[in-house]
């Protein structure tokens, strides 16, 4: 597993240490993972097919440059 140190803005660290308080995480390396995992989650259909775009755009490249 990798570590990382992390710098939030004090209201946001605020906020996390007031979750954690309440119970809703285990502690903030908790909330933050989760918080990563979500975002991948959600984004990764965009990543792919960004991805894939760059792939196929770097063949065609390819394809043009090479004689024939």
């Amino acid at each position: 597993m990798k570590s990382m140190h992390l710098e939030l803005p004090d209201k946001v660290a605020e906020q996390l240490k007031r979750l954690v308080k309440a119970g809703w995480v285990h502690d903030e390396q908790e909330a933050v993972r989760l918080a990563l995992i979500e975002f991948l989650h959600q984004h990764q259909p965009d990543m792919l097919e960004r991805f894939q775009r760059e792939d196929i755009e770097w063949a065609l490249r390819q394809k043009r440059a090479s004689p024939r």
